[in-house]
Order: structure tokens, then sequence, then C-alpha cells
């Protein structure tokens, strides 16, 4: 859980995704060669409230929660300026 925490902390977006498509692959294969350990990553996940555990999707290191949470903010549009004032955007 801690290594979710820093991670999320240190950037401004972290979205752990299912590994059953090949970009899924590519991304747990990048976050494997940082020394992340996927069962672990879903484990704590499920610590911190996510069900499930993926898509959990963080801005500006805050567990924003699902899809249907990101969609329901990019319909109030609420999204954009999260996303800004996290630094993921610059528009």
């Amino acid at each position: 859980m801690e290594m979710i925490t820093k991670m999320v902390l240190e950037r401004p977006v972290v979205i752990y995704s299912k590994s059953s498509c090949c970009m899924s692959h590519t991304v747990k294969t990048l976050l494997c060669d940082f020394g992340a350990n996927p069962a672990e990553i879903e484990q704590a996940l499920l610590r911190l409230g996510c069900s499930p555990a993926v898509p959990a999707i963080f801005i500006g290191g805050e567990l924003v929660g699902g899809a249907n949470e990101v969609m329901s903010l990019h319909l109030n549009g609420s999204l954009i300026p999260m996303l800004k004032q996290a630094g993921a955007l610059w528009v």
C-alpha cells in the first residue's frame, strides 16, 4: 500500500488497469522493470477501497475512483480542471 501511495503522490495521474490486453501488458512490464509487483498492487488497491481493484484512477495523489467516476467527472465538467490543477494538462 505504501508503494501505491508513494507513486500517486509523485505523479499527477496514475492509472492501474487489467493485464488482459497488449497495452496493459506493456504497462505491467514497465512497472515490473521499476520493481513493482502487480499482485501486490492489486491487493493494495483493494485495501484502499477500489472495488473492483481496476481501473483505479488517481489524480493529484487522490483516489478518484474507477471508470464510472471519471466519466461522471468528465460529463459534469470537473475532470479537465482537476487534471489541470494536478499538473497533468497545460492547455
